[in-house]
């Protein structure tokens, strides 16, 4: 496997972005390919064969890319299609999800989460709550696997199915996003927890205002940088890092969102050139 070869990612909207900012962010190297499957967003709330379907055939595109990774950069689709893209995938990359490292830090087993995360991503406490879409919570990926390693774990998990569909739409850092935060949040499902994972590559945007309505008293983990400090790991561990960058970043998307540029700036230091690529045609 060429280890200059690009590293690609999907999602099914903007989520994946934060990702792909903290990939670029560690490894600056890295040649990203990215692919925003807003035709179909959110997925959070369509059937795990559906979900299925759409992740195999962005598989098939980031593979015509000749991508050496692919990264599920979508919760929903970590839960529900990672066995299949694998499968799918076989040798010819190499298929990643935004789960398995977020569990292994949970788990305090990743080798990384002390040696590289910022102080403010101290190692989980034992009563843990999980936000995120109802096609991840409702599969219990992340509850069977927490509790499966490390049955000391208090694991509530809750579904907050608006938050996906407020940042596409750009209600962030506004009244109307803290009312729907405070709205999910003050449920007695989070009641006690010492710190929440951020189950949506979405919901990072909105950490800091989720930080605030715990007073910061409460760990909110940033899931992305543990997740690219993962395929760093994976990476160097390989002999996969790039040596010499094959080309720019490249961003695609299924149809026409206009919020899209709106959240890549918040990222990205450029304006990033989208492309529509319509892939189910």
């Amino acid at each position: 496997m060429g280890k200059n070869r690009p590293i690609g990612l999907f999602d099914s909207g903007v989520g994946g972005l934060t990702v792909a900012h903290a990939l670029q962010t560690l490894m600056p190297a890295e040649q990203l390919i990215y692919f925003g499957d807003t035709a179909h967003l959110p997925y959070g709330d369509k059937s795990g064969e559906t979900i299925v379907s759409y992740s195999l055939g962005i598989a098939d595109f980031l593979l015509e890319q000749d991508c050496k990774v692919i990264m599920i950069a979508c919760n929903s689709a970590s839960a529900n299609a990672f066995e299949e893209v694998k499968k799918h995938v076989g040798s010819r990359a190499v298929v990643m999800n935004v789960i398995d490292p977020v569990v292994n830090h949970v788990c305090g087993d990743n080798g990384i989460a002390r040696a590289g995360n910022a102080p403010r991503d101290k190692r989980p406490g034992r009563s843990v709550g999980i936000i995120g879409t109802k096609a991840t919570i409702d599969s219990g990926t992340y509850q069977q696997k927490i509790t499966g390693r490390k049955p000391g774990i208090q694991v509530s998990a809750m579904a907050t199915p608006l938050f996906v569909p407020m940042i596409e739409e750009g209600f962030v850092f506004d009244d109307i996003s803290n009312a729907i935060i405070r709205s999910y949040l003050s449920r007695k499902e989070l009641e006690g927890i010492d710190s929440l994972i951020l189950a949506c590559t979405h919901y990072p945007i909105i950490r800091n205002q989720i930080s605030r309505y715990f007073n910061f008293e409460v760990n909110v983990l940033d899931t992305s940088r543990i997740v690219a400090l993962s395929v760093q790991k994976f990476l160097s561990e390989n002999g996969l890092l790039c040596s010499k960058r094959p080309g720019g970043d490249a961003f695609y998307i299924s149809d026409h969102t206009p919020y899209f540029e709106v959240i890549s700036s918040m990222f990205f230091n450029e304006k990033i050139h989208l492309e529509k690529r319509n892939i189910w045609v």
